[in-house]
């Protein structure tokens, strides 16, 4: 019985650590596409196997991302596949990774333009 009741306890100060970033970054991010429309500050945060990105607006947060290799989740705990989610709000040519990728390039400047599918990304790290 203190066996149990101590795995349990340590399962659940682990379980609810949080994670450190690897780096966070202040940037300037544009987010603009036929169904989706973001331009604030925020900031980009990478872990070991996800990307954040936070927008905010007056002080509220109004987009939180977090983009893992094959699928992204939104603050509310909603997640869904990379694929679906391109479907929705980028375009169904993009390739699954897409928006990981683009956030976590070493650039400080970064523009992807797609006039094609009016899509148009900018992000500026400070």
């Amino acid at each position: 019985m203190r066996f149990a009741f101590i795995f349990i306890l340590s399962f659940l100060f682990i379980g609810c650590a949080t994670k450190e970033p690897i780096v966070s970054q202040s940037a300037t991010i544009l987010i603009k596409t036929p169904t989706m429309k973001f331009y604030d500050k925020g900031f980009i945060t990478s872990y070991d196997n996800y990307t954040q990105i936070q927008i905010y607006s007056a002080g509220q947060t109004v987009l939180d991302l977090m983009l893992y290799t094959n699928r992204i989740c939104k603050s509310t705990f909603e997640c869904e596949n990379s694929k679906s989610f391109n479907e929705k709000f980028l375009h169904t040519s993009y390739k699954d990774d897409f928006l990981k990728e683009l956030f976590e390039k070493d650039e400080k400047s970064i523009v992807h333009r797609d006039k094609k599918n009016s899509i148009l990304i900018k992000i500026k790290k400070d």
